[in-house]
């Protein structure tokens, strides 16, 4: 079968700022095709614990035959990186040294045109990172209701003309369901006037993310996720995510600063009642991103934000 990898984003930022030591345990939390667990297995040598967690099931098979020749020990896992606390008492483990997040959809599932997600191929309107899951983009776009529409493409794409997109989906679909990309991307250039689609990205690029984040419920889960992971941190411990939404970012950045204050508690309480315990340390006072010359290499890698933390306690 003919190797596929994945360009991993910001390698060089990732293991330095996730510092992967012989013998440790590390979670890749959305493994995608182990483009950046290679690289962290590599420093993990034949006594470290690499745990990869990934929604596709298609894309762990990739994983695993490209960290073939990692001689630690490897734990894959088909599901959530929200699950992984109890993934890591499944293996009797409770306590990692290093979590990493690469969020929003992996190279495998834009570059597989029947996945759907790419509104750039023909294919059927699924966008399902986990195959397991029964509500498809085609199900989102065809019962949603008008102000549901509204809300998922204005909220989660940042689309100005969500209401006017919204609008036409629903007249469509009154003729025959949407149940293409092909459809799907007719539709919005015909919302979208034509003074307004010159120049700039493609027109549906945003509509596409905010249905394939409700589909997935990728928001629902992070704040969840990052909360979990930094509990499975011991002291010294280190957590690195990547996002390309700045919703996504900015629930990384308001999780790691509520974590890194001392007491969370509304002011005027007469007691502290959170403990007063400061858990995380920010090493990233502003997002990373990549370098012009990486984002010329890597198109995909213009709109990640990288943020670290290092777990105090």
């Amino acid at each position: 079968m003919t190797e596929i990898r994945h360009q991993p984003v910001m390698p060089v930022e990732v293991i330095k700022y996730l510092n992967p030591q012989p013998g440790e345990i590390v979670i890749d939390g959305t493994l995608g095709l182990g483009g950046h667990a290679c690289l962290i297995a590599d420093l993990l040598g034949n006594t470290g614990v690499l745990v990869g967690i990934d929604q596709d099931e298609t894309a762990l098979q990739i994983a695993q035959r490209n960290l073939a020749s990692f001689q630690g020990k490897l734990i894959l896992h088909h599901g959530n990186f929200k699950q992984m606390a109890s993934i890591l008492q499944e293996n009797s483990m409770q306590k990692v040294d290093g979590i990493f997040l690469d969020l929003g959809v992996s190279s495998i599932q834009l570059d597989l045109g029947e996945r759907g997600f790419s509104y750039q191929q023909k294919a059927p309107l699924d966008m399902r990172m986990n195959l397991a899951q029964k509500f498809t983009a085609a199900d989102l776009v065809n019962t949603f209701s008008l102000e549901e529409l509204i809300r998922v493409i204005r909220d989660y794409g940042e689309e100005r003309w969500a209401s006017r997109i919204a609008h036409f989906i629903v007249e469509e679909r009154k003729k025959a369901p949407i149940v293409t990309t092909e459809q799907l991307v007719s539709v919005i250039k015909a919302a979208i006037p034509a003074g307004a689609r010159k120049g700039g990205p493609h027109p549906a690029r945003r509509t596409f993310q905010a249905i394939r984040i409700a589909v997935n419920q990728e928001l629902e889960g992070l704040q969840e996720g990052l909360v979990q992971g930094i509990d499975c941190l011991r002291p010294g411990g280190r957590i690195v995510v990547i996002s390309f939404h700045s919703l996504e970012d900015r629930i990384v950045k308001k999780t790691f600063k509520e974590k890194s204050q001392a007491c969370q508690c509304p002011t005027g309480l007469p007691i502290c009642r959170c403990g007063g315990k400061q858990e995380l340390k920010i090493l990233t006072s502003r997002p990373i991103i990549p370098t012009t010359e990486e984002i010329m290499d890597n198109p995909r890698s213009r709109s990640a934000k990288l943020r670290a933390a290092y777990k105090l306690v």
